[in-house]
């Protein structure tokens, strides 16, 4: 054979025998065939935005990774609790307080606020309804609303109950919420063991004796504490939903797991003990995936600590190496902070702080070397959890402003995310509309989206995807060994709750997919 005729022979061959090994089965192009009646169905509801939202709120969406969990209520919510449990507003702050029985005055109780005038400015007040740019910024008004609804707290097992039930509704199928489960135990203990001497201006920290010396002073309260509070809390969760029986709602279907949230505006010496604890929790417990930092990122002590911060995190990752973490990186806008604010944050938490997802990553471009950036993050597969109502709302970053059509163009993983759904009056469903109205997004875009919330998510066990950016499914899974709904790849996902959430998403597009292609009126 002569080297001329070999790629003849050799094309021949493979064209002859390409019918026998890829042509798609029947069920396969009819599936196909449907995802596009589906995408093509949204195109033509893009100039309809109720039925865009009724089209997109049936389809399913995979996971939530970004949801603190008391921003996750609506104030209704709180307003109600309060009243259940006898307690007192005060008139002149619009906030919750503990004084029971209400001294007069300034107080009232919440059950008369409940049927006063008083009710609609304290939901103005705990969340971004109505809000007044004219009178404060929408940052402002955001951050401000956690202090007011605060006296609530005992009632994380409730709020766990809403975000799980509106989850259910949105087609939602897994979150992972943010809260500080151990309460105060790990930053008193950090003030107490490590003092202010430990940080003190001019002091290079020893991070290996005050990692010591909180070990020693008793962490493992703190990771007790935080594991017994997660059991109250689900446990108050499944009674309110009435999981187990047969009333059940449907959020008790949603798989829930804990983030570990540090307060990063507080003294360096309790943020370290509370990142200690992080890992320690997530090490103990597998119901705590990872942990993230919260309070605002422009705040003077975050601003001021956060390369500190950053360097706590990766001292403390050679002992946790499997502990997963997801950082608020780029929460921040021009005018926010000063321009070299901006310059090194995401950077940062992904070469320091070890993440492997990142909340916001609004401020991007503003960093230095933004491409490299970019590219770096798409190579390290680092995700990133886009919350569009939230930087709207927060940032007044929006439409062609967000920086997600440059994540995607450099194939940075992405995710759509509610962040603080009940402060900013929003949910999943909405979060979807914005990418399409705003962003541009198409049906197989939110697909994707939906697919690699569950490939990035920190949920145990092993993904359904060979390759989770092409999303080629695991020869249990492929279609030569029957498809997602075989029994080989049944088998398969039996045995991960990662596999079996990517599985329950492929066979509910397939449902949602088919319905769409049979009911979508001319």
């Amino acid at each position: 054979m002569t080297f001329r005729t070999f790629p003849r022979r050799l094309a021949a061959l493979s064209l002859a025998a390409l019918p026998a090994l890829a042509a798609p089965s029947p069920a396969h192009a009819q599936a196909r065939g449907s995802e596009a009646a589906a995408a093509a169905t949204l195109e033509r509801l893009r100039a309809s935005p109720p039925r865009l939202y009724a089209f997109l709120r049936e389809m399913p969406k995979g996971a939530d990774l970004h949801m603190h969990l008391s921003g996750a209520v609506y104030a209704e919510s709180f307003l109600r609790w309060a009243t259940e449990d006898s307690l007192c507003i005060s008139r002149h702050a619009l906030a919750i307080v503990w004084t029971n029985p209400c001294a007069g005055g300034d107080t009232i109780t919440a059950a008369a606020a409940q049927r006063s005038a008083l009710r609609d400015s304290l939901i103005d007040a705990w969340s971004m309804r109505n809000w007044d740019h004219a009178r404060n910024s929408g940052h402002d008004q955001f951050f401000a609303t956690f202090a007011r609804f605060g006296a609530t707290d005992r009632r994380v097992g409730d709020e766990l109950a809403e975000a799980t039930a509106r989850a259910a509704a949105g087609r939602v199928s897994y979150m992972e919420l943010m809260v500080t489960l151990d309460g105060r135990v790990a930053s008193g203990l950090g003030a107490q063991v490590l003092g202010d001497s430990a940080f003190a201006p001019g002091r290079e920290p020893n991070f290996a004796a005050y990692r010591q010396a909180l070990l020693q002073a008793g962490i493992a309260n703190a990771v007790a504490a935080g594991r017994e509070n997660a059991t109250r809390i689900e446990a108050r969760r499944d009674t309110v939903l009435r999981c187990g029986t047969p009333q059940a709602d449907p959020g008790c279907g949603v798989t829930a797991r804990w983030l570990y949230q540090v307060l990063r505006g507080l003294p360096p010496q309790q943020v370290f003990a509370q990142i200690l604890t992080g890992f320690e929790l997530a090490k103990a417990d597998p119901r705590v995936v990872g942990f993230n930092l919260v309070m605002p990122e422009d705040g003077f002590v975050s601003m001021r600590d956060f390369t500190l911060q950053m360097r706590m995190i990766d001292y403390l990752h050679q002992f946790y190496p499997q502990v997963k973490i997801t950082l608020h990186a780029g929460e921040l806008a021009g005018g926010l902070v000063p321009p070299e604010g901006m310059r090194f944050h995401i950077r940062q938490s992904v070469e320091l702080g070890h993440a492997s997802r990142i909340g916001h990553g609004v401020d991007v471009l503003y960093e230095d070397r933004p491409e490299e950036l970019l590219r770096e993050m798409a190579r390290r597969g680092v995700m990133v959890e886009i919350a569009l109502t939230s930087n709207d709302a927060i940032l007044e970053v929006r439409g062609k402003d967000h920086p997600l059509s440059a994540y995607r163009a450099y194939g940075v993983p992405v995710a759509l995310a509610t962040d603080d759904e009940g402060v900013a009056r929003s949910e999943m469903t909405r979060e979807w509309v914005k990418a399409v109205e705003e962003q541009g997004l198409g049906y197989r875009d939110l697909k994707a989206m939906a697919r690699t919330s569950l490939e990035h998510a920190f949920v145990e066990g092993a993904s359904l995807w060979s390759d989770g950016r092409r999303f080629t499914p695991v020869a249990a899974c492929a279609p030569a060994a029957g498809g997602f709904a075989g029994a080989r790849c049944g088998g398969y996902a039996a045995g991960s709750t990662r596999a079996r959430l990517q599985r329950d998403l492929e066979l509910g597009f397939r449902e949602f997919e088919a319905r769409r292609a049979a009911d979508s009126p001319p």
